[in-house]
């Protein structure tokens, strides 16, 4: 049986070719505690040592700020975490035509409005409009059946291109390329959904490969989708979406990967699009300029014989343009 209590651990290294000092930096690396999973363990650490202090931001996402005054030329950021993914529910409703959702837009605008509005990352293009008739055209008819037809669509039109794009590309970029990865199918995903008035948000943290989660016989057979899973899981943190149906709520739905979000999908935050939930942001003094090099392991939390750890680390408290291609690394 799979199981689904997962140790993650994230580092992020900041390499300068001179002296810096004065590094404020804000982070996004504690996986959220909800009704979908449990944080169980969080431990950050830096190097230059600080104090990091934590607060929860306006959409209830962990932030923790540092900040190092004395001069430096490396920047060691690291987080684990042990987090208990619950199983996804069952949802069992009468299904809302997209006509009736036509009648609600007033109400769901009062009510999710942020979730709604064109924002940064996900504008409202007439470049869209044409990809979502053709959601529309093979859709049942349903918004879930519409939020459903536009993360497949997504999936087959659009090929995974880690280098396609940059961290701050539009999804018109990706529309022209048709490549990209997460972040941007991602992006336009959302973009699609609001424009038919479905709200959606944009989700950050990891994806669990399926064979980490699998005996070792089993584990060997792989096929296109596991690949896939290992190269974004395996190397850095992950972006989906999350769309609220009436009747039923917000539903998980992985445009990059192809399939709905489930125990494999480990929420760190939530926000309109990625400029809400950048996992590292900062700022320096100096005139140095900077690399950056991400390492992210995700695996279930065994020990040596193979059992499950409850508890390894200690709980926590309740970009730069010349580094924009890392940066998107890390999404």
């Amino acid at each position: 049986m799979a199981l689904n209590r997962y140790k993650l651990a994230h580092v992020t290294l900041f390499s300068y070719d001179g002296p810096v000092s004065e590094s404020y930096n804000e982070l996004r690396l504690r996986p959220r505690h909800d009704e979908t999973q449990s944080c169980l363990s969080f431990r950050l650490t830096t190097t230059p040592y600080s104090k990091p202090a934590a607060h929860l931001d306006y959409f209830n996402n962990w932030v923790h700020q540092f900040h190092i005054l004395p001069e430096h030329r490396e920047l060691r950021v690291e987080s684990e975490a042990i987090v208990l993914v619950h199983p996804t529910p069952s949802y069992v409703t009468q299904p809302v035509p997209l006509h009736e959702l036509d009648q609600r837009l007033n109400e769901l605008r009062d009510e999710y409005y942020d979730w709604l509005a064109p924002s940064q990352y996900c504008p409202v293009l007439p470049a869209l409009r044409e990809l979502m008739n053709a959601v529309e055209a093979r859709c049942d008819g349903t918004v879930r059946g519409f939020a459903e037809t536009a993360a497949t669509l997504v999936n087959e039109q659009f090929k995974y291109k880690p280098g396609a794009t940059h961290v701050h590309s539009s999804i018109a970029d990706c529309l022209v390329t048709r490549a990209g990865v997460c972040q941007d199918f991602s992006h336009l995903l959302i973009a699609l959904l609001r424009q038919r008035g479905i709200p959606a948000r944009y989700v950050s943290g990891y994806l669990v490969p399926r064979q980490s989660r699998l005996p070792a016989d089993e584990a060997r057979s792989t096929d296109a989708r596991s690949t896939m899973e290992n190269v974004i899981g395996g190397q850095a943190s992950h972006a989906w979406v999350q769309a609220n149906i009436p009747d039923v709520g917000w539903i998980g739905l992985d445009p990059t990967v192809g399939y709905f979000v489930d125990e494999q999908h480990i929420l760190v935050a939530r926000g309109r699009d990625y400029g809400d939930v950048p996992p590292v942001r900062g700022v320096y003094k100096g005139h140095a300029g900077q690399s950056l090099s991400v390492d992210v392991l995700v695996r279930p939390a065994l020990d040596d014989e193979g059992a499950e750890l409850l508890q390894e680390t200690s709980a926590a408290p309740p970009p730069r343009p010349d580094i924009e291609e890392q940066q998107q690394q890390q999404q």
